[in-house]
């Protein structure tokens, strides 16, 4: 998990899943990323098991994997993996 979540766009992609479950293509709109690249990012998230996607017709809707859905504190900003917190800037 700290891996994936050493690369500063996975780190923005999380920080804006916190807030609300996403497509690729919002995620990409609201970085200012390719959504080739925000796949790429996505899938290295899922990986580590940080970000889950589900299918809602045609749309793939990313969001927090349920299990850190229950370590988030300080309303939505603060992601406690147990080793360490991590702080999310509100944007």
């Amino acid at each position: 998990m700290l891996k994936a979540l050493a690369d500063e766009t996975r780190w923005k992609i999380v920080g804006a899943l916190l807030h609300e479950p996403m497509t690729v293509g919002e995620i990409g709109e609201r970085l200012g990323v390719s959504q080739y690249n925000i796949s790429k990012h996505i899938r290295i998230l899922r990986e580590a098991r940080i970000v889950e996607s589900h299918r809602q017709g045609q749309r793939v809707i990313c969001e927090v994997a349920d299990g850190l859905k229950k370590q988030i504190q300080s309303k939505d900003t603060a992601l406690d993996l147990g080793c360490c917190t991590f702080k999310f800037d509100e944007k």
